[in-house]
């Protein structure tokens, strides 16, 4: 556990790849929220935080979070 876990809402698990990522978000009773392909755009990547945070406090979590992990965690 981490600090302050329990006042994530919302979980974000990105699977990142060179040219998309995988997204999935779920909520604190593993309720899938989102489960979808995702461009490399901060664009798009701000949307699907958008879209989710109106559930509460979000996490992100990034598989790679160096070089091509490094965009999401930025936009986090």
């Amino acid at each position: 556990m981490f600090p302050g876990h329990d006042s994530v809402d919302v979980f974000i698990g990105i699977d990142v790849g060179k040219t998309a990522h995988h997204a999935v978000a779920i909520d604190r009773a593993g309720k899938k929220l989102l489960d979808r392909p995702l461009p490399q755009d901060e664009a798009k990547l701000r949307a699907l935080i958008q879209k989710v945070s109106g559930y509460g406090q979000v996490l992100v979590v990034v598989d790679q979070p160096a070089t091509i992990g490094a965009l999401p965690l930025a936009v986090a």
